[in-house]
Formats: structure tokens, C-alpha cells, sequence
């Protein structure tokens, strides 16, 4: 039952009607849901099973996924056999420290995750995005909470007009509405464009991306803020990198990384 409510006022008590309007909304969209899913049963992401809820996975496809959690390297996420303590470096790291502070991703990237995170970056599986930002959430809540803004990783206008849409810049979108934080979807520039990756090896990627961003010619000075800079898969590490160095010259004072899938270097 929804009471009227009342304030109180120096001539006495003055009523304040509800608005009604936000109650009406939420059980409209409710029962709308709710004829969608017996008209369209939700289906899995992946194989397309019925499932209980949208935007899941039935229990094969998820058991089929490797998350990726603790112990692992400090710095850029790389999972470690052994639990060598909260700061352990992996050895790649301690070597050549990365121009980011620390990055996180949701999935090992595999034959597994490979279909699934294909979809969403070339197929226009779109609708991938709320859930993969759910997985980002949870994955990067102290990552968050370390941050002051979301920028995703851009794409060449070229590259944007041909996909119609950037995957980065939509689970970014998707993240700052779950964690209440800022997004900068046009912060970081991609004024030089890059060769596809997908056959690249580690050098070949890192020469491909030098100098490729840039802070917007707007943006300003970036002095003591700390980004969260979001993506698809990481790779080598490459684009993420140079991502971070423009940061970095424009003055951000910390440059944390979320990605959903990693490809896991071998030893």
C-alpha cells in the first residue's frame, strides 16, 4: 500500500501528492516481460537453449567457460598455478612493467569463449552486451572503485562506420549505469588507422598500434583523475598499452584495465 506523504511547513502540514508514474512503469515493463517470455522463452546466449532467465547461459555452456580469478599476477591478470601472494608479479611484468596499473578480464579466451565474444565484436550480437558488463562488474569491483571514469577503447571512424557500432564503447555504457561511474566514450581517438589484428603476432601488433591514440583535441587535462579503460579481449597487450600511454601523457593519474576474454600467455 503507497501512503500519501507529508510535509511539514511553517503554516502547518501541506499535503504532497505521489507521482505514481515510475510504480506504473516498472510493473508495465514487468508484465510485458513476463507475456515476452511466454510468447519467446529465453534462450542461451551461446547455443541457444531455453533457459530460466535472458541475457544467460544454460548450465553446459557455462561450465564450458573458463572465468578467470585469483591467484594470479598483480599487474595485468595473468593467472598464476600457485597462490604467490597478493603483489606477485608474473615474469613479464617484473621485466617490462606495462603502461596501465592493473587489468582484469572476465574470460580465458578460447575455443570456448572464441564464438561468443565473436559474436558481439563482428556479428552484431549487441544484446551480448548488458550481460558481459554484469560479468565486468563483478570481475572489477575494486578496479571500479579505484577509478573516477570509464573510457572505452575507440575505433577508427573508418572501422566505426563499417560495424555501425564500437563493442568497447557499449559495455562501457552498459558498466557506468551498474557501477553509477562516468563514461568518456570519446576521450581516447583513434586518429591512425590500424591493420586487423587477428593474424598478427606480439611485434606485429605493437608496431601496428604505436602512436595509433590520442586524447580527443577537447578533452583537456586529465591531472589526478584515474581511468578505467574497458575493452573486448586482450591479445598481447598491445592496444591496451598504447591506450594507456596517451592516457598517461594527457596527465590521468591511473590507468586501470577491464576487459571480458584474455588470451592467457603461455609460460
Amino acid at each position: 500500500m503507497i501512503d500519501e506523504m507529508f510535509l511539514h511547513s511553517s503554516n502547518g502540514f501541506m499535503k504532497r501528492e505521489l507521482d505514481l508514474t515510475p510504480h506504473i512503469t516498472h510493473f508495465l515493463k514487468r508484465g510485458w516481460g513476463h507475456v515476452l517470455d511466454a510468447v519467446l522463452p529465453p534462450r542461451c546466449l551461446k547455443c541457444g537453449e531455453v533457459v530460466a532467465a535472458s541475457g544467460a547461459l544454460c548450465t553446459a555452456c557455462w561450465q564450458q567457460l573458463s572465468f578467470l580469478e585469483s591467484p594470479c599476477c598483480f599487474c595485468c591478470g595473468q593467472p598464476f598455478d600457485f597462490d604467490l601472494g597478493p603483489d606477485a608479479l608474473c615474469g613479464a611484468c617484473t621485466q617490462n612493467p606495462p603502461a596501465f596499473d592493473r587489468a582484469r578480464s572476465v574470460l580465458r579466451y578460447d575455443e570456448s569463449s572464441r564464438d561468443l565474444v565473436l559474436a558481439f565484436k563482428h556479428a552484431d550480437r549487441t544484446s551480448l552486451s548488458p550481460t558481459f558488463a554484469h560479468w565486468l562488474h563483478r570481475i572489477g569491483s575494486e578496479l571500479l572503485a579505484d577509478s573516477d571514469v570509464i573510457v572505452p577503447v575507440p575505433l577508427h571512424w573508418s572501422r566505426l562506420f563499417a560495424r555501425r557500432y564500437n563493442q568497447a564503447a557499449l559495455l562501457a555504457q552498459n558498466l557506468g549505469t551498474l557501477s553509477g561511474k562516468s563514461v568518456w566514450a570519446d576521450l581516447l581517438i583513434r586518429h591512425r588507422a590500424t591493420r586487423k589484428q587477428g593474424h598478427l603476432g606480439r611485434l606485429a601488433r605493437q608496431r601496428n598500434v604505436a602512436g595509433a591514440f590520442a586524447l580527443h583535441p577537447q578533452a583537456g587535462a586529465l591531472a589526478g583523475i584515474r581511468i578505467l579503460l574497458v575493452d573486448d579481449v586482450i591479445t598481447t597487450g598491445a592496444t591496451i598499452a598504447n591506450c594507456a600511454k596517451a592516457l598517461r601523457k594527457g596527465g590521468a593519474a591511473k590507468v586501470n584495465v577491464l576487459a571480458v576474454a584474455r588470451v592467457i600467455q603461455a609460460d
